[in-house]
This record gives structure tokens, sequence and C-alpha cells, in this order.
């Protein structure tokens, strides 16, 4: 049996929340830019929750922005999906699954445009949700006349207009508008992009006005582990369990934060803030975003390619190989915590991070370390760079956990193969693909240099809009890095870092991924 609105009634409630009926005739309130698990963990979880207990009453139309993937499975299970909540809560063990119900269709940017304007005319619409990755808020001199435009901003900036025009810029048809791309003032950001592309599009000024005046664009940060579909066999057995098969089934930790920078206007449009004590609505959210940016993610992104050439598949994984646990462990506390380029103290960054490390170490999450590697550059120039340079203005000295990471990141971002426009690196025999919009880039500098050059290269890079050549003993450091773990792998450069007395992990740990 296939999970679907009719066949909801022969499923066994004793295993999954099933939603009520009349879910399917809310109407849509939310437009929400992408279709991605951690969207599905989080903002749609949130909403059906809210919904399910009468509180917000409304559905998400979702616009698929990119070609990639099929909405295939959206459709011949009318919008549901399961998501199985796994994981410990107040050392209590948490397992929860519920069919998700707030998404009414599924639009593709790409070919029905037309329709995605069509909610422009919803009066019921009032909110605006995207995630699309990093490198999706970005000025692009996109034309918003195109069948879709290029951009996300662009797309955004059309609906806008054609909001504009069908409601002739009532003040009452604004909207909320929050971004999840994790990037600092992503919503104010966003605005002066769309705002930006307003003028360079010749629009009047009185949508220019009303787009100002009348539209919330707010700051916000999501966190939540949502590694998405299980493997094979997981799925199995949870489908054994819940009696229905689910193309879309995903998974997520229990641990949940929906931060949202807004006045007592955003509230009262965002009422199914009221239903989960996840989600904060505060005029100033900074503090939870340099926590979750830099201990979180930083560590993610700086661990991601050391842990993947280490042999670990997986966080969880990496939490239990005592080598790469040490260097996690001795990054995030040692290095990063100090180093946040915010006054959050150190107290409160390393009580963060210790939460952090036991969320990496729940077993029912799967997630993959070669899927952090997505957008590496973007990543470790949003997450990990500023925190660099804290640490030069506070210690002056080379951080020896990060200039490691550093070296397994470029070490990581060594293309030897182009296939079919794509880019592959190779490890013990076996290639792997590099998603990184700056991969074209590495396959060249690695065609033609040495690794030395390489690294003067990539730290002299406008890229990072900072020269890291100039900060002292870094580049030389990072080389080091880099050569030995071509020379000698990955693990055993990682055994030469200089740990805590009594955490020095063993050089020689049995294990068989090696470079």
């Amino acid at each position: 049996m296939v999970l679907s609105r009719y066949t909801l009634r022969n499923i066994n409630t004793d295993f999954v929340s099933v939603p009520h009926e009349d879910t399917f005739d809310l109407p849509e309130k939310v437009l929400q830019f992408g279709t991605g698990v951690l969207l599905r963990g989080l903002p749609d979880y949130f909403i059906n929750k809210a919904n399910q207990t009468g509180v917000f009453n409304g559905r998400i139309v979702l616009v698929k922005s990119t070609d990639q993937g099929s909405l295939s499975p959206f459709d011949k299970q009318d919008g549901l999906y399961t998501l199985c909540v796994r994981g410990f809560m107040n050392a209590e063990k948490v397992e929860e699954n519920s069919i998700i119900s707030s998404i009414s269709r599924v639009l593709s940017a790409s070919s029905e445009w037309l329709q995605v304007l069509e909610c422009a005319h919803n009066q019921h619409l009032k909110i605006i949700i995207s995630n699309t990755t990093e490198v999706g808020i970005q000025l692009v001199n996109d034309d918003i006349r195109g069948n879709p435009p290029k951009s996300f901003p662009g797309k955004l900036l059309a609906f806008l207009y054609e909001r504009f025009k069908a409601f002739d810029g009532s003040s009452l048809s604004g909207m909320v508008i929050i971004p999840t791309e994790l990037i600092s003032d992503n919503g104010k950001k966003l605005e002066s992009i769309v705002l930006e592309l307003a003028h360079l599009n010749g629009l009047e000024d009185g949508f220019i006005n009303w787009v100002e005046e009348h539209n919330l664009f707010c700051n916000s940060l999501v966190d939540r582990i949502v590694p998405g579909k299980p493997d094979t066999r997981v799925q199995s057995v949870i489908e054994d369990q819940l009696g229905y098969s689910d193309t879309l089934l995903t998974i997520s930790e229990v641990y949940r934060l929906w931060a949202i920078e807004g006045n007592e206007q955003v509230k009262k449009i965002l009422s199914f803030a009221q239903a989960d004590e996840g989600i904060i609505i505060e005029p100033d959210i900074n503090i939870y975003r340099e926590l979750k940016l830099h201990l979180l993610n930083g560590t993610h992104t700086l661990s991601c390619g050391l842990a993947f050439l280490a042999g670990c598949a997986t966080v969880s994984q990496a939490m239990d190989d005592e080598l790469v646990f040490s260097y996690i462990v001795n990054l995030m506390l040692n290095e990063i915590a100090p180093s946040i380029p915010s006054d959050v103290g150190l107290p409160a960054a390393r009580d963060f991070g210790n939460k952090v490390l036991d969320r990496f170490r729940n077993p029912h999450i799967s997630h993959r370390w070669i899927n952090i590697t997505m957008q590496y550059s973007s990543k470790m120039k949003a997450r990990c760079i500023p925190v660099l340079l804290k640490h030069y203005r506070t210690n002056g000295t080379v951080p020896e956990f990060f200039a490691l990471g550093f070296a397994a990141y470029l070490h990581f971002m060594k293309p030897v193969e182009k296939r079919d426009g794509q880019y592959y690196g190779r490890i013990n025999g076996e290639s792997y693909l590099i998603q990184d919009d700056e991969a074209e880039v590495f396959y060249k500098r690695w065609a033609e240099l040495t690794s030395d050059i390489v690294v003067q290269e990539v730290l002299r890079d406008t890229y990072w809009e900072v020269n890291l050549h100039e900060l002292p003993g870094f580049e030389d450091a990072v080389i080091e890095n880099l050569n030995f773990i071509m020379n000698r792998g990955i693990r055993m450069t990682i055994a030469r870092l200089p740990f805590e007395k009594g955490s020095h992990p063993p050089a020689n740990k049995n294990h068989n991924s090696e470079n």
C-alpha cells in the first residue's frame, strides 16, 4: 500500500499520527521555494503540527526551483510524507512517526511558472519561506519577465510584482518573507537584492515603496539535523511497521529550532509558532545564529572532508571512531568555541557545543558526510572563515585543528575526472562526486599546479574577501598538512595534532579506509 490521501483510512494509527480529513480543505497560506528535507523536517513539520491542533489552519504550496529530481513522489502521495523523529530528549528515548499533510501541491518553476504567479492572487497567502542553499541568495542581473526568472531573488521579485498588481498595491497584501538559507542576516540581504533587482528591471516607484513599507523580510535560523531518507534496510523496517510504502519518508532528530527575527505583527501572522516551543520569534536572534552557524555547521564543514577521507560515511560513525571523534571534540570546544565572532561567552559556547556533540552521537541519524560536502567552498567561507579571523585577532597563532580541516578541504576538492559536466575526486580507487560551484576552478588548479602552489593560490583568492595568505603561519601549516595527507594518509595526519594531555588518540587504530 502506497501512502496517499485515499489510503489513510487503512493505516494503523498505533504506529503513526494520521492527519484529520478536514486538513485537506484548508486554504493555501504559505508559498515555499524549496522541496528539500530540511524544510520538510522543520517548517512544514511545525505548520502540520499547528494545523492538527487547530492553530494555523493553512497549507503550503511548494515551488521546485531547479530541474533536479522529480515531483512524481509528491504527486503520487498527494503531498503526504512520513516524518520519523528519532533520538533522545531529557535522557528519554523518542520515536515518533507523523504523516505530514501541510503540503497542498508542488509546482515546478521551470514548467508551471504561470501557476506559481497565480498564487499571488490568493488573498489567504501571507507567508513566503525559502531554502535555496547559501548560493541561492545572490544578486544576478535577472529579467523578472522570464518564464521563469533565473535566480531565486528574481523569482521572488516577479511574484511580489504580480501580487502588487493583483491587489492594486494594498497595504494589506504585503507578505512575511522568511529565508532559511544559512547566511548572516539572510532576510535583510534578500530584501536588498530584491530592491536592487527592482531598480535594474525599471519597476515603478510605487511598487518599490510597497515592497519596503508593507512586506516584512525576516532574518531566520533553522537548526535540525534532517538527513532525509534512511538506507534501504532501515526504510524497510519502518515501512513494515507502518504498513505502507513512502518514497518521501524522512528521518529527523528530536532537537528543533526555528528562530525568526520579528515583531508582534510577524507573531500574529506566523500563528503556527504557538504550536511548538522550538519556534522562537524575537527582535534579535543573533546569539542563536552564531552558536549554530559556527559550532554545529562550522564543525560539520571543517570535519566533513576529513571524516570522509578517513573512511567515516556518517557523522555518527565518526563519533564512534576514536581518532576522528578526538579531532571533532578538540576542534569544536578548543578552537571554534573560543573564537565565535560575537560576544557569546565561552561557557555558553561550550555548553551548546556539548549538546551538539550529543546530537552528533544520535545512532538513529544517518547524516552522510558526503552530503555535508555539498557547496563545500561557500560553507567554508560563511561558517568557518569568520572563526579563523577571530582566532587570529585573539591569539595571533595558527589554529592547528582548523588548519588540518582546511587542508582536508583542499584534498577533497581535488577533481581527477570530469564526466558529463561533473567533477569527481577519488579515494581508495573509488570515485566521489564534488558538488561545489568552485569545482571547475579546483580542477584547473590541481591539473596545472603543485600542491604548495594550490594552497597559495587558494589562500590568495579574492573569493574569501580577505587575504588568508597574510595570516601568520597559516599557509605553511596548511601546506604541511596537505602534503602529509597526500604522502602518509589522513589518519596519520590527524594523529600528529597537538591533542590536549590525556586525549591524544592512537595513531594506528585498525581501519581499512586510508588514502
